[in-house]
């Protein structure tokens, strides 16, 4: 025996249900939304103002930094005069209740320019473990000294990856070990890839403080360089993208900092590990942690870079004539400019989600925050490679920015994890299983 319909939802031809459907949209319509895709005005003017920037003093200036590899001071130093690089400006970015604040940020900048914008916001990714792992006497103390003053301008670094730990972050094989007599940690090995690695006075360092561990061993460390002796500058990398961005090597050799120095403290670190060793949960991984929350900015920054191809090149294809026509009059060309429309947006809306739900503290249960990256590093690659393919000729030199933007594009798919990383870390959350 089947349970009766509710009046409201009365059989077909209805009078009663017609009318109770009617007045149900009909109330509706009064109510307060609780969903929208709608930017505040706040938002808007974070959006514009930042984009003027991009437009005004990062364009102009990307050819030139991209060219020497250099590190472009002046522009940090103009964004810090400005309010867009330092303590207060990120915080407000991070602010934001709808998490949109840093990715709305990221992606006008970086569609600027992808090298400058990472000189400018590569100090993000330590400020976040600082936030993230810190007390609130080490946020406190350590995150304005990442900006340093608008007449001082100062940079941070991150340091995770090792020559042999890249997406392996158990690998690492940096340690930390504690001088009970001096109350000082030792720290030796040699960091990677670290974004202003070396020209940083604040450097995050994770090591392992137990190896038998493995990556629930690890921790992290604050090691400023106008303190501590033995940190160390290796050699600067010379990349294929991001070139006005500075990436180097660096060396700890017993590198010492106070007992204090590591992120939240060694009391609770004793205490973390012990219930490693008693077979229990840790929590989040020092690294890890830091990666998954910084993942949806980082997707934020390729969209910058696919946004930037697209719109140059669909401005292209409506000046540029072939065959008596313009170019964007051919089908190919149209419908694949459509398609990297299409592309943008849908990882967009993947970045915002992810975002939302870094902020508002819901669980990244199904991987949320690597969908989001893996989605935008893909499409910033897709894209700016069928810019050059609309440009042809004249996207394969370097007289046109979006050969540039092509080669700034590809590291999405391999720094803060892979997109095979992604892929596994996804697979593994909707699936429940350990997969390999």
């Amino acid at each position: 025996m089947s349970a009766s319909a509710p009046s409201a939802v009365a059989g077909p031809g209805s009078t009663d249900a017609a009318e109770a459907a009617v007045e149900a949209i009909t109330g509706a319509a009064g109510q307060e939304v609780a969903f929208s895709l709608a930017l505040t005005q706040d938002q808007k003017d974070i959006r514009d103002w930042v984009h003027g920037f991009a437009a005004d003093v990062v364009r102009p200036a990307a050819h030139e930094y991209d060219e020497r590899e250099e590190t472009p001071w002046p522009i940090i130093s103009e964004a810090a005069k400005i309010g867009l690089y330092g303590f207060e400006g990120m915080a407000q970015f991070f602010a934001d209740p709808s998490g949109l604040g840093l990715p709305l940020v990221n992606e006008e900048l970086f569609w600027g320019d992808a090298g400058i914008g990472m000189s400018i916001m590569g100090t993000a990714l330590a400020v976040a473990a600082i936030f993230g792992q810190g007390s609130p006497e080490q946020i406190g103390e350590w995150i304005p000294r990442c900006f340093g003053t608008v007449d001082d301008v100062k940079v941070a670094a991150f340091c995770a990856s090792e020559p042999n730990a890249g997406s392996d972050v158990s690998g690492v094989r940096t340690s930390a070990k504690f001088d009970e007599k001096a109350g000082e940690w030792v720290l030796n090995g040699q960091k990677a890839w670290a974004t202003n690695g070396g020209i940083s006075d604040v450097h995050v360092v994770i090591a392992s403080v137990d190896r038998e561990l493995g990556s629930k061993g690890h921790a992290a460390f604050v090691v400023p360089m106008s303190e501590a002796k033995g940190i160390t500058q290796g050699t600067k990398v010379k990349k294929h993208g991001l070139r006005a961005s500075h990436t180097a090597d660096v060396f700890l050799d017993d590198c010492r900092v106070p007992a204090g120095y590591v992120l939240g403290g060694k009391e609770k670190l004793d205490e973390r590990l012990a219930r490693v060793r008693e077979g229990k949960k840790s929590g989040s991984q020092a690294a890890m942690q830091t990666f998954e929350s910084s993942r949806p900015t980082v997707g934020a920054q390729a969209l910058g870079i696919a946004r930037a191809a697209y719109e140059y090149s669909l401005d292209y294809a409506k000046e540029r004539e072939q065959f008596g026509r313009k170019i964007i009059e051919n089908q190919a060309i149209a419908f694949t400019l459509a398609r990297m429309k299409l592309e943008i947006d849908a990882a967009r809306l993947l970045v915002w989600r992810a975002s939302w739900m870094g902020r508002n503290g819901h669980t990244f249960t199904n991987a949320e925050g690597s969908m989001s990256k893996l989605k935008a590093g893909e499409v910033a690659v897709w894209a700016t490679e069928r810019a050059i393919q609309i440009l042809g000729g004249n996207g394969y030199t370097r007289e046109f920015p979006v050969e540039r933007w092509h080669r700034d594009a590809k590291i999405y798919d391999i720094f803060e994890g892979t997109a095979e990383i992604q892929q596994l870390v996804i697979s593994r959350a909707i699936s429940g299983m350990h997969i390999r």
